[in-house]
């Protein structure tokens, strides 16, 4: 079973994730959604069981539920970059910085109401995984092939 991880002490591994890892997570996660693995908020004993499996199968990598857990709770984050970007859809997408291209005053306006978002200034959340993290985490299912 191969890992892709680093060794932060003798009993912890720290999972590295990459942006291939972190679309197929995503992925995996929407399918247990879309088959009722998840309830309320959180998956089910089962719902982990598969995404670990499936996360496993599709990247040959053998993350713990723990470090999967982990990650889904990193993108949970997500919450705060939408509140921050609120309603504005002319905002632009930085692909140098990787963020909202916006004034110095559109960050300290929204900083104010939302200041757990003040890492989003410098790295946000990529604008192809919005519909992605949305599945995840305010319910709304999507059709097609590709959950099915």
């Amino acid at each position: 079973m191969s890992t892709s991880a680093v060794e932060v002490s003798d009993e912890k591994l720290k999972a590295m994730w990459d942006k291939r890892l972190t679309e197929i997570f995503c992925n995996v996660c929407i399918k247990e959604i879309l088959k009722g693995n998840r309830s309320d908020a959180h998956f089910t004993r089962y719902g982990w069981l598969k995404i670990m499996t499936n996360f496993e199968k599709e990247t040959s990598k053998g993350f713990s539920q723990r470090q999967l857990q982990n990650r889904r709770d990193a993108l949970k984050k997500w919450k705060a970059w939408k509140k921050l970007k609120g309603e504005d859809t002319g905002l632009g997408w930085n692909l140098i910085k990787r963020t909202i291209d916006a004034s110095d005053e559109w960050w300290e306006s929204g900083l104010q109401v939302v200041p757990e978002a003040k890492k989003f200034r410098t790295s946000g959340i990529d604008p192809e995984f919005e519909g992605k993290l949305d599945q995840m985490f305010m319910g709304i299912v999507a059709t097609g092939d590709e959950y099915s």
